[in-house]
């Protein structure tokens, strides 16, 4: 009888445990002996961090371009019970559980909403449905009133994802309402802005301050209604775009295997990613907590973690199922780089776990960037197998250069 892995997530780390795992397989001979599949709620891998952008065209393909001619089944349905003592997965809409021998758990994470009364229509660019919804709003901003409210824009969160749609904002609204349009840009954070930025601050509000960007540091969001947002201080900001980049969680499927996790709901791995205090489980990307390096510094939530997360635990997996111990590899990725985009303003690249040290700038920086979003973390294009399998090696990729 063949034994079976299981991918919870057809995200960065999902994916690519799925692609790496088959590689394993292949590469042992097993391919008789080991079923791979992989559940996801969509037919879709998503590039999530290009949800913010304008052009959406290019932020999904369909994940079995590059499961079908490796041989990964994929199961379309939502995750919505794990049971770890029986090895089995609760699927919605699925009336039997469906079993497994290994686990890889790498469903990701969701935007995480401050507790505040929120009565007004907000948006954000967590996912591709978040980009699309704030696309047709803006759109629609065309046939409303030209008024302040109308053209005004709030971004609650001054974190990466917060600048880079700040950045965005400005150009597309004076596409839904004219080039001479008298638009504005506020975002609102409860510490600075671009706080863990680094020596990077100062390129950072330079770029706010050119495109027109008002900012609200160390300010916190009372409530959001139908006519914008009330700040704490009594400030009022008439808006009809409300945009939330307020940090992300992971998935409530953690919290089913019964260990401690840490303040953003990851599970504890070890070095093979394998989850500790559960037999049989590895988990990958925004889910997972990984030492990084020997210095204490713990994965973070971005494809920058999450896809070789994946490489490796797809193939430690497939070690540790079919008896290959020794062929399992470490995690460990100690060089951390931070790339943000700042729209018309180009980019800025760091390099540090504290971003100490600025690496590039300006439109210098954003060559790396349009690579890094462009082709860099796609699966390959051609869809061979031999292309998908030397894409899965479980390897950490070297920091992206500057052209």
């Amino acid at each position: 009888m063949s034994k079976k892995i299981v991918v919870v997530g057809g995200g960065f780390a999902g994916l690519w445990s799925a692609a790496s795992a088959a590689r394993a397989r292949d590469l042992f001979g097993v391919q008789d002996e080991l079923e791979i599949a992989l559940v996801s709620p969509d037919p879709f891998h998503t590039i999530r961090v290009r949800c913010y952008e304008a052009d959406l065209g290019p932020v999904r393909l369909p994940l079995d371009e590059v499961l079908a001619p490796i041989g990964v089944a994929r199961i379309e349905g939502r995750v919505t019970r794990i049971n770890p003592s029986a090895r089995t997965l609760a699927v919605e809409g699925s009336m039997a559980d469906l079993a497994y021998d290994r686990l890889i758990l790498a469903p990701g994470s969701t935007l995480a909403r401050p507790p505040i009364p929120i009565t007004g229509e907000t948006f954000d660019v967590d996912s591709y449905a978040g980009g699309e919804r704030l696309a047709a709003h803006l759109a629609a901003l065309a046939a409303g009133p030209r008024d302040e409210k109308t053209a005004t824009a709030v971004v609650v969160g001054g974190g990466l994802v917060g600048i880079e749609i700040a950045c965005e904002l400005p150009a597309r609204l004076r596409a839904a309402l004219g080039p001479d349009a008298a638009v504005r840009v506020v975002i609102v954070d409860h510490r600075e802005i671009g706080a863990e930025m680094g020596e990077g601050r100062g390129v950072i509000d330079k770029a706010l301050a050119a495109l027109g960007v008002e900012t609200r540091p160390r300010a916190l969001v009372a409530s959001v209604d139908a006519g914008g947002v009330a700040l704490a201080d009594g400030e009022r900001i008439a808006a009809a775009t409300v945009v939330f980049a307020t940090g992300m969680r992971a998935s409530p499927l953690t919290a089913d295997l019964g260990v401690a996790c840490d303040r953003l709901g990851r599970l504890p791995v070890d070095q093979f990613l394998a989850v500790e205090g559960v037999e049989g489980v590895f988990a990958a990307g925004d889910c997972a907590s990984a030492a990084a390096d020997d210095a204490g510094h713990r994965t973070v939530m971005s494809c920058q973690h999450a896809r070789p997360m994946g490489r490796l635990a797809g193939h430690n997996a497939a070690c540790d199922l079919m008896g290959r111990p020794d062929e399992r590899i470490p995690f460990f990725a100690p060089d951390y780089v931070t790339i943000l985009d700042l729209g018309p303003m180009g980019a800025l690249y760091t390099a540090g776990w504290e971003r100490g040290r600025l690496v590039a700038q300006g439109a210098e920086a954003k060559v790396t960037k349009q690579t890094i979003n462009g082709s860099r973390i796609y699966p390959p294009r051609d869809g061979t197998r031999e292309a998908i399998f030397a894409a899965a090696a479980p390897v950490i990729q070297a920091r992206p250069a500057v052209t």
